[in-house]
């Protein structure tokens, strides 16, 4: 029996022993600053608004957003659950209006060649959050490193930020296609949506989506579905400057309010996301382990 092999039979036990009840979204982009994680964020707070437990898996190791965005420091991060002895419970930072995140930090980057029982570890532990969230946010890194396709392949639900600029939007096919080639990727089992910010108007966003779309659909034979923009508003960046999101610096801002709506189709169309690949252990275990 292969590694894989042996990983995906602890998933098969660990699913068994959990009920999958999490929802796992991850966000993504094709470029950076794009503000991927002002709308990981953001939808956090909205989610929670709406009675949710919300946990934010920083996957970005490389830039640790979410926690400068809250400004709060963790003390020990998902390397630290792994190699130095600590529990999960340990790596649970708990943001603004009680959203919970956790920092992968460098420990991501070194879960590449994890022994099986290093994989079993790494599952049992993370299957925990299935307790303690109703959603799970993955907030990725951007572009399509292998470290960022490994989350998205694994997503049954995928959201995309893109802006008007074109290399935004060049990008942005850049990655579908990237995920369209990947071996693991079950384009039936994958819902990817498309959110597109700092726009100027509705028109506007939807005139990307479409000009994304029919591409997409054309050559890469992969439906995308429109969630949803979110303004150019000059309250984001004096949020920032905060180190607060604006869902709490300024609640009635468009930017705020768009963010509340996305949330809302998010929640009606939850019905919608795919079961194949359901289970906080089952994700968690393709992204470390099917390597």
């Amino acid at each position: 029996m292969d590694q894989a092999e042996r990983l995906r039979t602890i998933i098969k036990q660990q699913n068994q022993i959990n009920t999958s009840n999490a929802r796992i979204i991850t966000v993504t982009s094709g470029k950076g600053g794009v503000g991927k994680s002002s709308v990981s964020i953001n939808l956090a707070l909205q989610f929670r608004k709406q009675g949710k437990r919300v946990i934010i898996f920083d996957a970005d190791f490389g830039l640790a957003n979410i926690e400068v965005m809250f400004g709060v420091i963790p003390k020990y991060t998902l390397a630290d659950l792994m190699f130095r002895g600590k529990e999960l419970k340990d790596i649970i930072m708990e943001g603004p209006e009680g959203v919970m995140f956790v920092s992968g930090g460098s420990g991501v980057a070194r879960l590449v060649n994890l022994d099986a029982e290093q994989i079993k570890r790494l599952v049992y532990k993370m299957s925990e959050l299935e307790n303690l969230a109703d959603v799970i946010i993955i907030d990725t890194g951007a572009g399509i490193s292998q470290s960022v396709l490994e989350f998205v392949v694994a997503s049954p639900e995928v959201l995309l930020v893109t802006t008007p600029e074109p290399t935004s939007i060049t990008d942005s096919y850049a990655l579908i296609k990237a995920l369209a080639m990947h071996r693991d990727f079950d384009r039936n089992a994958t819902k990817i949506m498309v959110i597109s910010n700092r726009v100027s108007s509705v028109n506007e966003s939807r005139g990307i989506f479409e000009k994304l779309s029919v591409v997409v659909e054309k050559f890469l034979n992969i439906k995308l579905h429109y969630i949803g923009a979110v303004p150019f508003d000059s309250t984001i960046t004096k949020a920032v400057m905060k180190q607060k999101p604006v869902s709490i610096a300024y609640p009635s801002a468009a930017s705020a309010k768009a963010f509340e709506r996305i949330c809302g189709r998010m929640v009606k169309g939850e019905t919608d996301v795919p079961h194949q690949k359901k289970g906080v252990s089952r994700f968690f275990g393709r992204v470390f382990g099917m390597r």
